[in-house]
């Protein structure tokens, strides 16, 4: 059995599921670019039938990575495959991912069908996908819930039809780690053929387990890790790659390791945070802001005597700099460009001029600049071709007033202006834009989280605006929280507007 252990990034696919993630063409080959100098053996790139943006993604991604793998995801539907080999026809290690669904509940009431007739379809899609590509990977879908007498009939099915690598998916986050890695060992001794083909695992978050069911199977005889960077994914989330590796780093004794160049992960994980508009929670593991902050008297001693005594992992192997450049309002342009360059975002000149012209006006604002204020600064230039951009607001309000907004938009190069009056001065903002855009629209989610604490802090808003029955997703941050709900707002708007 080999220690190598293969690691699957699904980020692009599972992990752009998420309400709100999408990437365009052009993010998609920034991540996978870099995804592919992180070290993931396997980028799982899109599900091409789905619609064309994604089959148009797969293509570009292809041509634009070099070593990884390439993978494309399909349904056990002969076209969904045809279509998936054409996605990765510039693909120079191509992969189709293709699967079907073998716990009860999905065979009853997903395909209303039955075991036997589940396992012929499962053949016949890895037959299929074999006229096109050498490497086939199988995925029973809800496999965490699939008795595993049955499951081990359909894997050794798959694996005589020509599957390279067999997908044993814990779909709803259900199993339990002891018996996610029971799973596997039962797999391992009981199907015959096992050894010459890859068991990975694919574990969801719903009962915050994911990690721990990944380790379990790969302790198991899994050597492949289906992940996304930061955990993002369907509903709770995914495994996260950086607790993957680095509890196999963490663990020499266990004679498991990855391709993965960890201190890259870091900057990957913000790179994706900031891509997607996806903050990570403070006190995420590995990634977090406060993953190797010591705020407790007696710990802080404890560091400050020796690392190890409350560190086990060196920020600094993954990719954390602890001598980090302080940046104020005196730093001049290098210094801004190599924090960016830390965090892994790379900015043309020109955008760095602008973004440097923002970074001087908030380090005014601000006694200290963070990760997350530059982060946001870098996201800046994105809107510079948006086609409705914020040129001027101005709100009054206070206790026993009405709140009251004055709105300036420009269209396209044209100038609107608006005023309005509303419950607070976010409301009185956002009827101020409503009455420029005439359109009937409807803010369905509102979220304002703060970076840090502190007055003066940069605060992001999220927003989701329903229009024409489609939901559409806004982000913005500001140190005014009511321009930054008025930016989330438009954000949303250019979205359906063109």
């Amino acid at each position: 059995m080999s220690d190598r252990l293969f690691i699957f990034d699904t980020t692009l696919r599972d992990g752009e599921q998420v309400p709100g993630c999408q990437l365009n063409t052009v993010e998609k080959i920034e991540v996978a670019k870099a995804l592919e100098n992180l070290g993931v053996d396997v980028i799982e790139a899109g599900f091409p039938v789905s619609s064309p943006g994604d089959f148009n993604s797969v293509v570009e991604i292809s041509k634009a990575v070099t070593w990884p793998t390439i993978c494309a995801l399909t349904r056990a539907v002969e076209n969904d495959i045809r279509v998936a080999a054409d996605a990765l026809k510039y693909a120079k290690h191509p992969r189709i991912h293709t699967g079907i669904g073998t716990s009860d509940p999905h065979i009853r009431y997903k395909f209303n069908s039955n075991r036997e007739e589940i396992i012929e379809r499962a053949v016949r899609a890895v037959s299929y996908a074999k006229k096109f590509v050498e490497d086939v990977q199988f995925y029973a879908e809800d496999a965490g819930r699939t008795d595993n007498e049955y499951l081990a009939r359909v894997i050794e099915a798959v694996i005589k039809a020509g599957a390279t690598v067999v997908n044993i998916p814990d779909t709803t986050g259900y199993c339990m780690p002891w018996e996610f890695g029971e799973k596997i060992k039962y797999l391992m001794e009981h199907v015959d053929g096992i050894d010459r083909v890859t068991i990975a695992t694919h574990c969801h978050n719903d009962l915050g387990m994911a990690t721990a069911n990944t380790v379990a199977g790969i302790a198991n005889g899994a050597r492949q890790a289906e992940v996304t960077i930061n955990g993002i994914g369907e509903r709770a989330g995914n495994t996260a790659l950086e607790e993957v590796v680095m509890t196999f780093r963490s663990h020499r004794e266990l004679g498991i390791d990855t391709n993965i160049n960890a201190t890259k992960i870091t900057s990957t994980s913000r790179m994706v945070s900031s891509l997607m508009n996806m903050p990570v929670q403070p006190n995420k593991a590995i990634v977090g802001r406060n993953a190797f902050a010591h705020s407790s008297g007696i710990h802080q001693d404890g560091v400050l005597k020796n690392r190890e005594s409350y560190e086990i992992i060196d920020p600094r192997d993954v990719g954390i700099d602890e001598n980090s450049i302080v940046l104020t309002a005196r730093s001049g342009r290098a210094a801004l460009k190599h924090r960016l360059h830390v965090l892994g975002i790379e900015l043309t000149s020109e955008q760095l001029d602008k973004a440097y012209e923002e970074f001087l006006r908030l380090a005014d604002r601000k006694k200290e600049i963070n990760d997350d204020d530059v982060l946001m600064l870098a996201g800046q230039h994105r809107k510079a071709t948006s086609r409705i951009k914020l040129d001027f607001l101005q709100v009054t309000s206070g206790v026993g007033l009405h709140s009251v907004a004055s709105v300036g938009l420009d269209i396209a190069g044209e100038k609107f202006e608006a005023c309005a009056s509303g419950n607070g001065p976010v409301d009185a903002a956002i009827s101020a834009i409503k009455i420029i855009i005439r359109r009937k629209m409807l803010v369905k989610e509102f979220l304002i989280q703060a970076i840090n604490k502190g007055s003066n802090d940069i605060g992001k808003v999220h927003m989701t605006v329903e229009h024409d029955g489609a939901s559409y997703y806004g982000f913005s941050a500001n140190t005014d929280i009511v321009a930054a709900s008025a930016e989330a707002f438009i954000d949303a708007i250019n979205k359906f507007v063109r």
